[in-house]
């Protein structure tokens, strides 16, 4: 059976300076064996509230801000939240941050409110960048986007979470948007990815979580 390879993560692949990524088994092993999360003095910066009105359900708006998704983009979070309340909390905005980035997607904008709540630095960058590759390629998506394997770290100054999970995009499917041609390409490791987010707690008391910075690890064998 035929699969998609997500068309933005080959763009990225030929152009490494537009990928935060921490690739390949090596990096990944350092980064186990090193106690300090990246990023963990990242500064959030202030998110921005929509201003123009918008009819989802109150679920579908967490912190105010509008994170829903078109019916046949479906984004799956298979995953059991820590009891660390810091951590759980950073998982669910980890899952909003990636939310984000396709609603932006959809919209066809990488300005989009919910974009700017769950990104900071380094993770607001590889938010737009992702965004404006499937913009620039006229693609949008389709189908389902699984994510599981999830695991939590925190800092300890308390200030950020490392938050890291598995991503099949195996029935996840690049459209173009002119023709209505989905993009697919046969089963194989490059339908799963490895991430590692950096999520830093914004200063207001309200429980939000930020994403700061991003690392990607491609045909990840560890999520087959």
């Amino acid at each position: 059976m035929n699969r998609r390879t997500l068309p933005v993560t080959a763009a990225l692949a030929a152009t490494a300076a537009l990928l935060l990524t921490g690739c390949g088994s090596g990096d990944d092993d350092t980064s186990k064996d090193n106690d300090k999360i990246a990023g963990a003095d990242q500064d959030p910066a202030k998110p921005k509230k929509s201003t123009s009105p918008s009819a989802a359900p109150a679920e579908d708006k967490p912190d105010g801000v509008d994170v829903s998704l078109p019916k046949d983009m479906n984004l799956v979070f298979d995953w059991n939240k820590p009891k660390d309340k810091d951590e759980a909390a950073a998982m669910s905005d980890a899952a909003n941050f990636m939310r984000a980035i396709y609603r932006g997607v959809d919209k066809r904008t990488s300005k989009e409110a919910a974009v700017s709540a769950y990104s900071t630095g380094d993770g607001l960058h590889y938010a737009k960048v992702q965004i404006n590759e499937w913009i620039k390629g006229g693609w949008t998506a389709t189908g389902t986007l699984r994510h599981y394997q999830a695991t939590t770290r925190s800092a300890p100054n308390g200030g950020s979470v490392e938050v890291a999970f598995c991503a099949d995009s195996g029935k996840f499917y690049g459209r173009e948007i002119k023709s209505g041609k989905l993009l697919k390409t046969e089963k194989s490791i490059k339908d799963f990815d490895h991430f590692k987010l950096i999520m830093v707690k914004f200063p207001t008391g309200n429980g939000l979580w930020q994403a700061s910075k991003v690392f990607v690890e491609t045909e990840a064998e560890k999520c087959q």
